[in-house]
């Protein structure tokens, strides 16, 4: 078993701060730096050395912290081997996600989970990208739902994680439903092109995806508008302010005045959402089972959507 001060140290080598440890593990700021000191004595090596007010890891510490990627992930294999050999799941699972991945994918999952495992105590977590990574390293979820491309921590190179991919998340147009074009079952960017167009501000990910989705048709879009949130977005286009895209794993919900329509032709732009997990914990009976969950429930997101939202 992993010495849970361990575990305190490699959050706080991600921090840097005993104050971010604390918050993310759930012990406190006194608790976090008694943890550390006392780590410190048992091994015998000076880990940390003032720094202000606060601390920092020593060349000795950062080492340690770095060596004990490979100890994490064969322990991870271990605990997820043993589970499997018992026929047995963990009494806890986290689930961590980005806004819209905890409302349509997550709590479904949580739902099915305490009816088909009413002995495990799951827990859904909303969180960014990068929070979400700190999460798993503090052992306080066990998958984490992210954007890829929201994503600063590159999975697949990174020794702590490892990724599953769920879905290829496109991006619809939307529209107001008294547009010429909303009776019809797809549309082009080109055909758009010269409509008020709304979506992030310069910077964000997603004006990212947005300009790249023209660039591809070779067009300059007409941007109106900008809106942070989907529901905002869905709101200015139900008032006729312009049209915008949409990830099809975002509902349109209420919405009135709006239609969305399949983007066709060339520059049809996507997300790819990935569930991300401790490196060696994918063979985890409980991790392998709400990954098939969540594929199925993302599988019937993409073929379903459209109908019935207007």
């Amino acid at each position: 078993m992993i010495d849970p001060r361990l575990t305190t140290l490699r959050v706080f080598a991600r921090t840097g701060t005993v104050g971010a440890t604390a918050e993310l593990t759930g012990y406190s700021p006194s608790a976090v730096s008694a943890q550390l000191r006392e780590l410190q004595r048992v091994l015998g090596m000076e880990l940390l050395a003032k720094e202000g007010r606060g601390v920092r890891l020593t060349a000795t510490g950062r080492f340690l912290v770095t060596g004990s990627d490979v100890l994490m992930t064969e322990w991870e294999r271990l605990r997820a081997a043993a589970l499997q050999a018992g026929d047995q799941v963990q009494s806890h699972f986290g689930l961590g996600g980005f806004s819209t991945a905890a409302a349509q994918l997550l709590a479904p999952l949580a739902a099915t989970l305490r009816t088909a495992r009413p002995s495990v105590d799951v827990q859904v977590l909303e969180a960014n990208p990068a929070r979400c990574f700190d999460l798993l390293v503090a052992e306080r979820i066990d998958l984490a739902v992210i954007v890829a491309m929201q994503s600063q921590t590159h999975v697949e190179e990174d020794p702590r994680f490892e990724q599953t991919t769920l879905l290829n998340d496109p991006l619809d147009v939307i529209l107001p439903s008294d547009h010429p074009l909303a009776t019809r079952a797809t549309v082009t960017l080109e055909e758009l092109a010269s409509e008020p167009w709304i979506t992030e501000a310069p910077g964000s990910t997603y004006h990212s995806l947005f300009t790249a989705a023209f660039t591809a048709v070779g067009v300059t879009p007409r941007i109106a508008h900008e809106a942070v949130e989907w529901e905002t977005q869905i709101a200015f286009v139900g008032a006729g302010l312009g049209v915008g895209l949409l990830p099809r794993l975002a509902p349109l919900g209420s919405a009135e005045n709006v239609t969305r329509l399949r983007i066709s032709g060339q520059g049809k732009p996507a997300r790819r959402i990935v569930a991300a997990v401790r490196k060696g914990s994918l063979g985890s009976p409980l991790i392998k089972e709400s990954l098939g969950i969540l594929q199925g429930r993302a599988k019937r997101i993409l073929t379903e959507r459209l109908d019935g939202e207007g």
